[in-house]
């Protein structure tokens, strides 16, 4: 009998413990602007949709932990293309970014984190099209990436959110299929400004 009230008494002190806790969410919608390390492009010419949503969980008065999903498009872009120039890359994912937020003043937050993002479609062009596909330089199903991001509260719901981020693994390999050290392949670098609706 006492190890049943020890067990139930256990049970509501957690229970009370979970709802004591402050969850939030809300949706995201916003622009990426990306390269491609390793391409021989340069610039963040590459723009793209994000969208999605995020939960949040206060863990004391200035630091939170998130965890969003979003569909992102990344990738490169050459504006001159032709004959001889390099082909353009566009990407399509569904990312899962995991990040902690520390709340600076009532304004500014910074946030820092790391996505795991899966590869729902990809296309390689040239100035003919698209380019066929290569077995040996097929783009990675997953792109692991880390980030480092601002958050400005323009009102108590309405959260203008800038964002950058780069891979730590290679998306594909080098088209010589060399490596050189810490250079392995391809990586995506991404700069993005979405806003962030707070619904709960």
């Amino acid at each position: 009998m006492k190890k049943r009230f020890i067990i139930l008494l256990c049970c509501l002190s957690l229970s009370i413990s979970i709802k004591a806790q402050s969850f939030g969410g809300g949706m995201i919608l916003g622009l990426s602007t990306s390269q491609v390390s390793g391409d021989n492009l340069g610039g963040f010419k590459k723009a793209g949709l994000l969208i999605g949503g995020f939960i949040d969980l206060q863990l004391n008065n200035a630091v939170r932990s998130q965890m969003e999903m979003t569909f992102i498009q990344k990738g490169s872009n050459n504006p001159n293309m032709n004959e001889n120039s390099y082909s353009d890359m566009s990407l399509s994912y569904v990312e899962i970014p995991l990040l902690i937020k520390y709340q600076q003043s009532r304004t500014i937050a910074i946030e820092g984190g790391v996505e795991t993002a899966l590869l729902i479609s990809a296309s390689d062009n040239d100035i003919y099209g698209q380019i066929s596909a290569n077995s040996s330089r097929k783009f990675n199903r997953t792109d692991v990436s880390v980030f480092i991001g601002i958050d400005y509260f323009i009102n108590q719901r309405l959260i203008l959110n800038s964002r950058i981020s780069n891979s730590i693994l290679p998306i594909r390999a080098h088209a010589s299929n060399t490596t050189f050290q810490f250079n392995k392949g391809q990586y995506n670098s991404v700069m993005s400004f979405a806003l962030h609706y707070i619904l709960l």
